[in-house]
């Protein structure tokens, strides 16, 4: 059991206790300042650089000394660096969520086939124009980006509907957990058709949309996706008792008086709209919800949810900020794709969690 978060100031803490209490508040203040300055960098950074002292009076509400820097600073670098914080934020306590949830260190928020189904959304509008389907997905893609992101959220809902439904009738949460892996393999499936009878222009531009970007949002876009994702963490947040009882098992969970399939319901939406959100706005971001939970617990050294979903979303902003940055070098007008450095940065993590984690590798097996 973990030290609890409340102590009674009457009982002096013992030594032991109180050290992992300071470790994770360490680890939290570390994040926090961590995250905010490289949310600066990143606002500061480009192919045209811009004074940190600047983007700072910006972020205050003052005007730079050149106006030239007030508008890239607030219409081009602040909604990326605002949509990096939330998507990352977002994909890792999905993350989280997943792997508390089914046991296993390899779930990430896209196990369920919510990426898979936006994929085929935006197939349907980037690459479809023919059958019963046509003049929807003409009306859409005549909306440009907005009908991109209209196309992946239906994908997306879509396919939570569908997991929602089958899981009345699952009771293991592995079952699940595989059958979210056989839709989202469908869907693809789905994409793969779709592709094949796409005009080469149409096929790149899903193939773009693939890579992933947090520099296509605007301000527009973040008036959705900001309440959105706001919605799904705090969600998670209030849902943190549950899953700790889930970290024993369902069975254990059921004895402690849970309601089970309420709280696998609870945890799968939340994570289906954050992954959602993070999908439809950006594409599919690879490897962030996988990496950056395991990277929490071991830093803070404990699975309390309680700690572990803010320090989650800390570490999430921090990391996705970093790939942003990474993926537009400075000086430069060149753009890499995102997913290239998250998955240069999250696979080796992976890989070297589950070498060195004995629980890891019992997870996997699982």
């Amino acid at each position: 059991m973990t030290t609890p978060l409340a102590i009674e100031p009457e009982k002096p803490e013992k030594p032991s206790a109180v050290r992992p209490r300071r470790r994770r508040a360490a680890v939290v203040l570390a994040l926090a300042a961590g995250t905010a300055a490289l949310f600066v960098l990143t606002v500061a950074t480009g192919s045209h650089r811009v004074p940190v002292a600047e983007v700072v009076r910006v972020l205050l509400g003052g005007a730079a000394k050149d106006p030239r820097w007030t508008v890239i600073v607030e219409e081009v670098r602040l909604p990326r660096a605002l949509t990096a914080t939330a998507v990352g934020a977002a994909l890792a306590v999905a993350g989280v969520q997943m792997q508390t949830l089914f046991r296993n260190a390899l779930a990430d928020p896209y196990s369920l086939g919510v990426s898979s189904g936006a994929s085929m959304g935006v197939a349907a509008v980037v690459v479809g124009t023919g059958g019963v389907a046509g003049s929807f997905t003409g009306d859409l893609a005549g909306l440009g980006r907005v009908g991109v992101v209209l196309a992946a959220s239906i994908g997306a809902a879509a396919v939570l509907a569908l997991v929602l439904l089958l899981s009345r009738w699952v009771r293991s949460a592995v079952t699940l957990l595989v059958i979210g892996v056989m839709i989202g393999s469908a869907a693809t499936a789905v994409v793969g058709v779709l592709l094949v009878y796409a005009r080469p222009e149409r096929a790149q531009q899903f193939v773009m949309w693939g890579l992933g970007s947090f520099g296509a949002t605007t301000w527009p876009d973040l008036r959705v996706m900001l309440p959105v994702v706001g919605a799904g963490l705090l969600l998670a947040a209030l849902t943190a008792k549950r899953l700790n009882a889930l970290l024993l098992g369902e069975d254990y969970a059921r004895t402690m008086g849970l309601n089970v399939r309420r709280s696998r319901d609870l945890a799968l939406l939340g994570t289906s709209v954050l992954a959602g959100a993070a999908t439809a706005f950006c594409g599919p971001i690879a490897f962030l919800g996988l990496a950056v939970p395991h990277l929490t617990r071991v830093a803070l050294g404990t699975s309390d949810h309680r700690a572990l979903i803010p320090a989650s979303m800390l570490a999430g902003a921090f990391l996705a900020l970093a790939c942003a940055l990474l993926s537009q070098p400075p000086g430069t007008d060149s753009v890499l794709p995102l997913n290239a450095i998250t998955s240069l940065f999250g696979a080796p993590v992976v890989i070297t969690f589950l070498i060195r984690s004995r629980r890891g590798v019992q997870g996997v097996a699982s």
